[in-house]
């Protein structure tokens, strides 16, 4: 894990989702290093020491079937390896990671920026189709899939630029497990027990987010208001699933930073 920041008992753990590395934390990190935090960037195990050339020149053999499970299970490894609990922050399907990792006990509290959907309500038909072209391949479930540069444009980064859409194509875009997205669509390994967790939580939402809609995120904000613990919403105007490193990120980060330091 990369590792910035001194101050003890503020250790936050950036979880990323599908698609992207770690780098697409390279902005968002900065503010939570300049309020005195340790910022931690973990990768899956098959990805670690993998240049994005890499990766997508030669994706890691089993990368089209790594499940959902087995990447929450070596997140919650490395994370219970540190001296005490951190806050976690994860966007897409790491907001969906930091929920299950929650639900285990893992963290002191959590963030779930945009999340892909836990278990226990309908994703909708928009975000469904979204799911449609790795699902609908043959072999799906085993095969990695590669997200096209205007899928990227249009779905993921539809509210930047059309420099910054291309910029962070380039910069981080990679394969991905075919796998989840069936464990997504069908809610099969993604369950969690909101009734368990005592860990604050904020799940946020961006408005004109193509991939994880606004409904989606209030949908999981609902089923996690059944925790008795505090659970919090947020939502971006304006904001597609780039909400991250689009242009104003820096709103995104104070937020969570300001939600952190009063509730972790």
């Amino acid at each position: 894990m990369a590792r910035v920041g001194t101050e003890a008992g503020k250790t936050v753990v950036l979880i990323h989702g599908l698609w992207v590395t770690t780098d697409s934390w390279a902005n968002f990190r900065k503010p939570w290093e300049a309020a005195g935090w340790t910022v931690l960037t973990p990768t899956w195990a098959m990805l670690k020491g993998r240049s994005k050339a890499s990766l997508n020149a030669s994706p890691p053999d089993g990368l089209g079937g790594l499940t959902v499970g087995r990447i929450v299970d070596g997140l919650q490894a490395a994370i219970e390896a540190l001296p005490e609990p951190p806050l976690l922050v994860g966007h897409s399907f790491g907001g969906l990671f930091t929920q299950m990792l929650l639900d285990r006990g893992v963290g002191r509290a959590g963030i779930a920026i945009n999340p892909a959907p836990i278990a226990g309500f309908l994703p909708g038909w928009w975000t469904l189709t979204a799911a449609l072209p790795p699902i609908l391949r043959w072999n799906g479930w085993n095969r990695p899939y590669a997200m096209t540069r205007r899928r990227w444009a249009e779905r993921f980064a539809n509210a930047a630029p059309a420099a910054l859409q291309d910029s962070s194509y380039d910069a981080y875009v990679i394969p991905t497990p075919g796998r989840v997205f069936y464990q997504a669509a069908f809610q099969v390994g993604t369950r969690i027990d909101p009734r368990r967790r005592r860990q604050s939580l904020l799940i946020t939402a961006g408005e004109r987010d193509r991939l994880v809609t606004p409904y989606l995120s209030r949908a999981a904000f609902r089923l996690q208001s059944r925790s008795p613990a505090r659970t919090d919403f947020h939502a971006f105007p304006g904001r597609s699933h780039l909400l991250l490193a689009e242009p104003g990120w820096e709103e995104v980060a104070d937020v969570c930073i300001r939600w952190a330091e009063a509730h972790s």
